[in-house]
């Protein structure tokens, strides 16, 4: 049967999902198949540590080793590099968000119809420190901005909205995924923005490229 879906998985507090998000809707356009997008909401504090800092960067409190510390200050650095290549503004987080509310807002948005949008708008007011994904009313806030009826999402977030983004997770982690960017294609796991070339070539493969 010809492939006409793959999923990817993306958390909107990763930087490095952030800096996908191009590259990964061009997928569609440019193989003319479905990009099933999937939140996987990350635990960062345990593999990365956590801390909290103030608006000039100065530590206010930490649960994080020197390797951690020297591990996020480049990541961080690397996805700001890149960022600036493009123009876009990546401003590093104050602390880590549990952003399963926004995610449970993306699924929301993607029941009523194009999640877009959203998607795009939570991205970039999150990594410009103008977005608290954390508060329901702001999340919903952002749902009414692009178009979407919030008549019921906060019943939604705190029932069926959050059974679904944590079934989500568990089929996710089942299938061997651990951090995004991620994409599964035919069952075969890619991880990381500059796997992205390796699930182009792949797809090439699957479906034959429409354009570049």
């Amino acid at each position: 049967m010809p492939l006409k879906t793959i999923a990817h998985y993306f958390d909107y507090k990763s930087p490095y999902a952030y800096l996908a998000q191009e590259e990964t809707f061009r997928l569609q356009e440019d193989f003319n198949i479905e990009v099933d997008f999937l939140p996987y909401t990350l635990d960062i504090p345990s593999y990365l540590g956590s801390a909290q800092v103030d608006e000039t960067g100065q530590v206010l409190q930490e649960n994080r080793n020197a390797h951690q510390w020297r591990r996020v200050r480049y990541s961080y650095m690397d996805c700001r590099r890149e960022a600036s290549r493009r123009g876009l503004t990546l401003r590093g987080p104050r602390k880590i968000f549990d952003s399963s509310l926004a995610h449970i807002g993306m699924l929301y948005a993607k029941q009523r119809g194009d999640f877009r949008s959203y998607h795009a708008a939570v991205y970039e007011r999150f990594w410009r420190r103008e977005l608290d994904i954390e508060n329901p009313l702001v999340v919903e806030q952002v749902l009414g901005e692009v178009g979407i009826n919030t008549t019921d999402f906060l019943a939604y977030l705190n029932g069926a909205g959050r059974q679904e983004h944590d079934r989500l997770r568990a089929e996710t982690e089942k299938l061997g995924v651990f951090g995004v960017p991620s994409y599964v294609v035919n069952g075969e796991l890619f991880w990381g923005a500059e796997r992205i070339v390796r699930v182009r070539e792949r797809l090439a493969v699957e479906v034959g490229e429409r354009r570049r």
